[in-house]
């Protein structure tokens, strides 16, 4: 089954070039972005879970702050 990809990889592989990399495989791209998703989605999932003890529904630039801080 193909998962359905939320980023778009040219801005992926651009983040890589600007990184230092000369060249970037297609494959190294596509991983990148899967990673990148997946560290994302764990990180929106943890920032919810402290708005929601903070009895909000909104997700905020300190939420994200805190949760990355601790990780």
């Amino acid at each position: 089954m193909v998962k359905k990809r939320i980023l778009s990889l040219s801005p992926i592989e651009r983040l890589m070039r600007k990184a230092g990399a000369e060249r970037v495989s297609p494959e190294a791209v596509q991983y990148m972005a899967e990673t990148l998703e997946e560290v994302a989605k764990e990180l929106a999932q943890k920032a919810a879970t402290v708005a929601r003890h903070a009895k909000r529904k909104t997700i905020t630039a300190e939420d994200i702050r805190l949760v990355t801080k601790n990780s």
